[in-house]
């Protein structure tokens, strides 16, 4: 019965410490939050209207020189860039995003990924690690980024795949992240991101006429970049927010669990010890008896 409470008090000591743990990620995870989501906050409806401008550009300029990152080709080679988090502790939060971009592999990609044509450019240690011991052509190079994340470390990524597509190196590029919507939400998103999407136009609707100064080829070779730039670097803040958000949920529900073990752990203890001070006094009312007898 001693062995049975000491047991019984040495899991509550470790469920306490547990939850001590918890309490503290939670904290920290709100507070990284805060900074996050004001980042995405800000950042959101100046780069939807700027993707918005492009698609439109793009749109109304088919065929035109200067327009290679809009190029449609048959698809042969694939890029995706997939944002996950360097730490666990966030719940479901990666396996949701690495079952997405697998997903899209079996669904639209299954015979460029029999042909080893399908490449993942990993942002976040987490799909990194995944997607190299599954059998997928991972590469490294961006996976840190979220170490230290500021708008040239996209940019360098951005470039990158830029070029790699200009180069025909990939035809088709499109990036798997997480999109923040509040602490307790994110919605799991597949986004194109080249060639560029172009508007679909509804019957009857006139045609969008920009006024170009300067020229419009320097004006787009200049601001298709730096756009696309915009775009991926808006997705990393989205995931970014998405990480802490989810685990400050999921270290929340930790120690709410924590609590409710406790009480059972507790429930548990009181029960074995009026279990055992029943038996002491059972055994000295027996062994008094014993005597008188």
């Amino acid at each position: 019965m001693a062995g049975q409470l000491k047991e019984v008090r040495n899991r509550i000591k470790s469920v306490q410490s547990t939850q001590q743990i918890t309490k503290a990620m939670k904290m920290v995870s709100a507070a990284k939050l805060r900074r996050a989501q004001d980042a995405i906050i800000q950042m959101r409806p100046y780069a939807r209207k700027l993707q918005e401008l492009l698609s439109n550009i793009v749109s109304n300029s088919e065929g035109e020189v200067g327009m290679k990152l809009a190029e449609e080709r048959p698809v042969e080679r694939v890029l995706l860039i997939v944002m996950t988090s360097d730490r666990g502790l966030a719940g479901a939060f990666n396996s949701n995003l690495i079952k997405l971009a697998k997903s899209t592999i079996a669904e639209r990609y299954a015979a460029q990924h029999k042909k080893g044509n399908v490449t993942i450019w990993s942002v976040g240690k987490k799909g990194y690690e995944h997607f190299s011991k599954n059998g997928y052509k991972a590469e490294p190079t961006y996976k840190d980024i979220f170490l230290n994340l500021n708008f040239e470390s996209v940019q360098q990524l951005a470039q990158s795949a830029m070029k790699a597509y200009e180069a025909k190196e990939f035809d088709v590029v499109e990036i798997v992240y997480s999109q923040f919507r509040n602490a307790a939400t994110q919605r799991f998103e597949l986004e194109r991101f080249l060639p560029i999407p172009k508007v679909e136009k509804k019957e009857g609707e006139r045609k969008a006429d920009f006024i170009y100064d300067p020229n419009k080829a320097e004006l787009i070779e200049e601001l298709m970049p730096k756009i696309l730039n915009t775009q991926l670097y808006k997705a990393a803040l989205d995931t970014h927010a998405s990480e802490h958000g989810a685990r400050m949920t999921a270290m929340d529900k930790a120690s709410e669990n924590a609590n409710e073990m406790l009480r059972s752990l507790k429930i548990s203890y009181n029960r074995a010890r009026q279990a055992a001070i029943t038996t002491e006094l059972t055994e000295i009312v027996s062994g008094a008896a014993a005597l008188q007898g």
